[in-house]
């Protein structure tokens, strides 16, 4: 199921207290590029208290590749190789409880 029908189900039974997008960087290359992804969030109040249903999407890495130097007590570094048109996707539920925000395992639910 994607997010916006989760949103459109979640608005008629319950309403939306809250509905934010923001960007975020995910990492920057060794040649300086910023790589970054996209986050939106609903906040809303059920029966049984109040949710946050969050959906994450960055780049997909593609590739790896590690950078070594010969010499004794160089440094390592890892290079990623991201795709511009593939987006890897992240759905989380949080539940507030004292305050702070519990992540639930949805596995089950969806």
């Amino acid at each position: 199921m994607n997010f916006e029908k989760l949103i459109y189900q979640i608005e008629e039974k319950f309403g939306i207290k809250e509905r934010k997008k923001e960007s975020f960087l995910v990492s920057e290359t060794n040649r300086g590029e910023k790589i970054f992804g996209e986050k939106e969030y609903i906040e809303f109040e059920t029966p049984q208290g109040v949710f946050r249903l969050e959906e994450t999407r960055k780049p997909k890495i593609l590739d790896k590749k590690i950078l070594a130097g010969k010499r004794i007590g160089a440094r390592t570094a890892v290079e990623y190789i991201w795709s511009s048109e593939e987006k890897s996707v992240y759905l989380k539920l949080y539940k507030k409880e004292n305050g702070d925000w519990q992540e639930i395992d949805i596995k089950g639910l969806i």
